[in-house]
């Protein structure tokens, strides 16, 4: 099947352009790109997304053409979570790791050439090749060999920066990332090596991270300066490279939203639990800490079980589990988050105003738990570290009138989701639009 078929022109009025989207991973990974994609196709242009293929059904709902690419984003969620559970808590077990890494690689490993194959089709003609993280590697290799303008989305810090490692000295900090993506790159070289000699592109001699910097591709930060104090200023060479946009989320509507709001208006203002789409290795131990938690300091919990599958757990009158919900409609009406730190979650979070305890799973998590905690605007632990008697501990901290506070502050300062996207759009017009004025100056 010839993909790029796969996906219909959405040109309207105006210079409408050709947007290739790709973004692998779990709906966190995939939802900022769409929220970016859907707002291209508002404004006219002809767009399609590269997505795994369990996640084709819920891109296309929020109105992108999509295609599926890749394996299946389920397919590594528990080896993602049993590799950083390992590396925090054992980080000495190096076969476990190593045996957990490989078990995430894999999947993408074997994929490659077939998602490289499926992007090299989509983006034949096409005026800008946006992607995400997880695959900015490959998706970069196919922008250089089109010779089409390149976007990367990261909603966090991921170039080498001294703010997001803060318990070490800045110049070390910004080489543990370079050395972190370096590592990565090497890794993942022999597949990289052979989908460049399949383009007819040289070997690569340094990480792709410093590749795409250097060809001057755009490196949309989608997340507010606010989140990591001291950012900005750092990059202020890369200001128009690296431009800030604020978080991108869709804030969908679900089914069970009338019902959410019914229950909350019916009691106190709730505690809200989810734990993203990782499922929790034990859902009949995490509730009834949960349940045990809340009854002592006499909150309710409403429990957002996203990846997990609460349905054979004990039942508590003060604790109500959901399927998914609209965070931005629940979030404001909750008295704390308590979350794992998603990239998504933790924004949403800062911008209803509330205090947040996050529970992480991964480095990403962390670097936004200790954002939370350098803001003072809640506190962080390891889930595998969670117990009854620490999230009660954290909660009556989080709880108190000062974070609440700081909270209510700090969400004057986060952007807001419709403004973001637009920002986002913005820069990818003004990208593709330069780089088609450069060809066209070129071929006279």
């Amino acid at each position: 099947m010839d993909v790029a078929r796969g996906c219909a022109a959405n040109a309207g009025a105006g210079e409408a352009m050709k947007f290739v989207l790709a973004s692998w991973g779990s709906r966190g990974d995939v939802e900022p790109n769409l929220a970016v994609g859907r707002e291209l196709v508002r404004r006219g242009h002809d767009v399609c997304m590269a997505v795994p293929p369990d996640l084709v059904d819920f891109t296309e709902a929020a109105g992108v053409p999509a295609v599926g690419f890749g394996p299946e984003a389920r397919s590594i969620l528990d080896s993602h979570r049993e590799f950083w559970t390992c590396f925090f808590s054992h980080p000495w077990r190096v076969r476990k790791l190593v045996r957990s890494r490989l078990d995430i690689a894999a999947p993408l490993l074997r994929g490659w050439q077939e998602m490289s194959t499926t992007l090299m089709s989509l983006a034949d003609g096409a005026d800008l090749l946006f992607t995400g993280i997880n695959f900015e590697d490959a998706a970069a290799n196919v922008a250089e060999h089109y010779d089409i303008p390149l976007a990367t989305l990261h909603y966090f810090p991921l170039r080498p920066n001294g703010q997001t490692l803060r318990f070490l000295p800045a110049p070390l900090a910004r080489a543990a990332v370079a050395a972190f993506w370096w590592v990565t790159w090497r890794g993942m070289k022999k597949a990289e090596d052979a989908q460049r000699r399949e383009l007819g592109l040289p070997k690569a001699t340094g990480s792709a991270p410093r590749r795409i910097t250097e060809r001057g591709s755009l490196e949309i930060q989608a997340y507010d300066e606010a989140c990591f104090p001291g950012l900005a200023a750092e990059w202020a060479k890369w200001d128009c490279q690296r431009p800030f946009v604020g978080t991108l989320t869709l804030e969908l509507a679900t089914a069970a939203d009338d019902e959410v709001a019914s229950w909350i208006a019916a009691g106190t203002p709730p505690i809200y639990f989810g734990f993203g789409s990782i499922p929790v290795e034990s859902p009949s131990d995490t509730i009834a800490m949960i349940a045990a938690a809340c009854a002592r300091l006499g909150e309710r919990a409403l429990i957002g079980a996203a990846g997990t599958d609460f349905g054979n757990v004990p039942h508590f009158e003060h604790v109500k589990v959901v399927g998914t919900m609209n965070y931005a409609t629940v979030f404001p009406a909750c008295r704390a988050v308590v979350h794992h730190g998603g990239s998504s979650t933790t924004p949403i979070a800062m911008r209803a105003g509330v205090p947040q305890l996050i529970l992480f799973w991964d480095m990403v998590h962390a670097v936004y738990g200790a954002a939370v905690k350098r803001l003072k605007v809640g506190s962080a632990r390891r889930f595998s570290t969670a117990t009854e008697e620490a999230l009660v501990h954290d909660l009556r901290l989080i709880l108190g009138p000062d974070y609440v506070s700081r909270a209510r502050e700090l969400a004057t300062r986060i952007t807001e989701p419709a403004k973001s996207a637009a920002a986002a759009a913005d820069r990818l017009e003004d990208f593709a639009r330069l780089a088609r004025t450069g060809r066209t100056e070129r071929s006279v």
